[in-house]
């Protein structure tokens, strides 16, 4: 599989530019890869006219968003980064891999809420654009059979006790993702590059959890709602509409290759978003 300019999926896997689909009735959707708790600078973030923005997760994640914010400030005076603490004192995979991001001295990382999803959709509810989370809530059967069989297979005893060698995996995955790394744009600090690996690494380990067969299962129902929310901006915007999806960078050829199989549109409504609009920092 190839994207619309006929590199390989492979060769974008950590790239920095953002990757834009076009949809064949119409409109776009921009795949704009960013890192977990990290700080984007500017020159990576995008420049382009967008319509509407796309989450990949459930409507819960704004008040999840505001929650950390208020949690952020109230521990600000007697305990900075109570998040990061917790992330880190949690174990597992998520805190090796902000535990060594954290280490990084050029970037700023290790923030909560996650910064680059968090900006554009101040930036959506600044300007009254549509927000669209776009996984469905667990009252929808065919996607709590989903989530119910990720958590069956990732609870499995082989699995958990792989768990209790995370250090040494963690290791070996950022020794294979090393080779990965693609050099950041001019003025860019180069330790985002490392973050990139840094968060291939995770995500490689994360996605181990379940089954290829679950992982497409879940990313096919993704790009039918994000065909769904470009569907609903094409009746106002036209063949110009477009949606930016802020997600994991090395996550992007996977929803790249559902969504270039034209799936049929899943109707999806946009969320009204938290009453809290603040300015975009």
């Amino acid at each position: 599989m190839k994207t619309s300019d006929g590199r390989d999926h492979l060769s974008v896997d950590l790239s920095w530019e953002d990757i834009v689909w076009s949809d064949p009735d119409g409109g776009s959707i921009v795949l704009h890869g960013v890192l977990p708790t990290t700080v984007h600078p500017q020159a990576l973030r995008p420049r382009l006219e967008w319509h509407a923005l796309a989450l990949l997760e459930g409507p819960e994640i704004e008040d999840v968003w505001q929650l950390e914010e208020e949690s952020e400030k109230e521990s600000e005076k007697e305990s900075p980064g109570i998040n990061l603490a917790s992330s880190i004192l949690g174990g597992g995979i998520d805190s090796a891999m902000i535990e060594d991001l954290t280490q990084l001295e050029e970037i700023q990382t290790g923030r909560f809420p996650d910064p680059e999803p968090r900006r554009l959709h101040r930036l959506a509810l600044r300007h009254n654009r549509p927000v669209y989370c776009i996984e469905p809530t667990l009252d929808d059967s065919d996607w709590e059979e989903q989530r119910t069989l990720e958590a069956k297979v990732s609870t499995h005893w082989r699995k958990l006790l792989g768990m209790v060698r995370i250090g040494k995996k963690w290791k070996k995955a950022v020794k294979v993702r090393i080779f990965d790394a693609v050099p950041p744009p001019k003025n860019v600090p180069r330790d985002m590059a490392t973050a990139s690996v840094l968060t291939a690494a995770w995500w490689d380990l994360t996605e181990s959890r379940i089954t290829p067969e679950l992982s497409k299962a879940r990313d096919l129902r993704f790009a039918k709602r994000l065909r769904g929310a470009l569907a609903v901006e094409r009746a106002q915007h036209g063949d110009d509409a477009t949606l930016i999806l802020p997600m994991v960078q090395t996550w992007r050829p996977s929803i790249l290759a559902m969504l270039e199989t034209n799936p049929e549109p899943e109707e999806i409504i946009s969320s009204t978003g938290p009453s809290d609009r603040q300015e975009e920092e």
